[in-house]
């Protein structure tokens, strides 16, 4: 009887604790709703890992703006459309301030760079590395300068390919990451450096890996997919080289550090490192700079170049819209000085040209993974401390009411009746909110200046008819990759 009495007030106990459990959730509100939910796969049989966002609009059209999935066992809210992204990066944008990390990327990156950390040592290394990437007067030039000399040698190489038809992608990308590698390394490298090739060739390796299945895969069953063979391992042995090569540079600069002149973001940050010697809680580290050093390098040359391959590739399609550019380039800048940033204002239709090319590609469609930093109520659903958040970029770069016929390239999108440049508050290739990418000035700054060199110097021929060049991206796990084609450059 003594034990009977003591299992039923242990049962009592129990269905109480489940009650108040019960209670204090549906105090603090429900979820948002979501489709079925299946123990280890979570909502796969709903979501194409091979195109998460084709998959997430779809499932947008049942649930609404705010909704459930899950990445295997990982719950992930998904914002769909402009209104909702903008409440919570922009005016909730503390509570909206984590960084949420897919399982590949956190392998990849390890959460101790800019990109990928979170609380204070984000906003340390944020506060740091936008600091010095705004001040970088510090070099022997200045950021624009050494856009406008890299972009010389890029039109300096494309002339010796005497018209020949190929791919540029190569010469994009080195041109791109000889920028980064100036800022963050402290030079450019010379096309042929056998370093710098097999660095970048490592990048753009990476690039294609994302797209195989096994990768796509990895963001479901990552604890499998650690023991499985495949590409996705390839995908994670390239980045712990990049990182090798990193601490190599690291190192040496550490044995040349002269803290009263720093050559470039790493030796500021090992002069930081110095200053806080004595502060055992500090956030610089050798450990924080060299997967720093790797987020602005990944950042820093894979975006901006595949935008402008991807930018070339559109542009073969539309030569109409070519000619306007260049009747605007001969106007305002002619064809003997390099491009500069102050031309921008004075050429509306090229600034709309490429503000259209990163609306139309839509490179990052579901943004780089955000989290919410406390519980909190978000249009009447609770959601938990460390949530993953998924702040959709395609409805926003893609809403038809703000860009009619967004699926069709129109720089007139980004142009007022008159000719004038038209601004757009649902422009945010960058994202919004306290996680915008720190490199965006920058890329601003890449995109003008290296296609306009280009189309000053260059007609673009391409190598097939243009009715047949397709527009449609290879989709990757994050972001939208143009498919490859050949162009010839032909001098003007």
């Amino acid at each position: 009887m003594e034990l009977l009495g003591a299992t039923t007030i242990f049962l009592l106990v129990c269905i109480s604790c489940l009650l108040i459990a019960t209670w204090s959730r549906s105090q603090k509100g429900k979820m948002p709703p979501g489709p079925i939910t299946f123990p280890i796969i979570g909502s796969m049989l709903q979501l194409n890992p091979r195109n998460l966002p084709e998959s997430l609009k779809e499932l947008s059209k049942k649930y609404g703006p705010v909704f459930t999935v899950h990445l295997g066992p990982q719950k992930v809210v998904v914002l769909y459309g402009y209104d909702v992204v903008k409440e919570a990066l922009i005016d909730q944008g503390e509570n909206f301030s984590g960084r949420g990390t897919l399982p590949l990327i956190k392998k990849l990156f390890q959460g101790t760079g800019i990109v990928t950390s979170n609380g204070e040592t984000w906003r340390q290394l944020r506060r740091f590395t936008l600091t010095t990437l705004r001040d970088f007067g510090m070099g022997k030039k200045g950021i624009e300068e050494r856009i406008q000399e890299e972009a010389r040698f890029l039109v300096e190489r494309i002339r010796n390919t005497k018209e020949r038809p190929f791919n540029p992608g190569n010469f994009l990308v080195h041109a791109v990451s000889n920028i980064i590698c100036s800022v963050i390394f402290g030079d450019r490298f010379d096309y042929e450096d056998k370093k710098f090739l097999t660095l970048v060739d490592l990048l753009e390796e990476n690039n294609d890996l994302q797209n195989s299945t096994h990768t796509q895969l990895y963001n479901f069953f990552p604890s499998v997919m650690d023991h499985i063979p495949g590409p996705h391992q390839k995908l994670i042995e390239n980045t712990e080289t990049v990182n090798r090569f990193a601490l190599e540079i690291i190192a040496e600069h550490q044995k040349t550090l002269d803290p009263t002149c720093p050559r470039d973001f790493i030796d500021a940050f090992l002069t930081k490192m110095e200053q806080e010697k004595g502060n055992a809680h500090s956030e610089f580290t050798v450990e924080s700079l060299s997967q720093t050093t790797l987020d602005l390098f990944f950042a820093g040359t894979g975006t901006t170049s595949i935008t402008l391959r991807y930018g070339i590739m559109i542009l073969q399609k539309y030569p109409e819209i070519v000619e306007k550019v260049q009747k605007e380039i001969d106007s305002v800048i002619g064809r003997e000085r390099s491009p500069c940033m102050a031309d921008r204002s004075r050429m509306p239709y090229t600034d709309a040209v490429i503000h259209e090319i990163q609306r139309f590609i839509d490179f990052l469609p579901i943004n780089v993974p955000r989290a919410v930093t406390k519980d909190i109520k978000f249009r009447d659903y609770f959601i938990p401390k460390d949530t993953m958040i998924f702040p959709m970029l395609h409805p926003i770069l893609h809403d038809n009411k703000e860009f009619p016929n967004p699926e069709k390239f129109d720089p007139g999108h980004f142009l007022n009746a008159d000719g004038t440049f038209k601004r757009s508050d649902y422009f945010m290739p960058f994202s919004a909110g306290k996680r915008v990418c720190a490199g965006e000035g920058l890329a601003r700054m890449e995109l003008f200046v290296f296609l306009t060199a280009i189309l000053q110097n260059f007609t673009l021929k391409s190598a097939v008819d243009r009715k047949d060049i397709d527009l449609s991206p290879i989709i990757t796990t994050l972001a939208n990759i143009p498919r490859p084609y050949e162009v010839s450059f032909l001098p003007r």
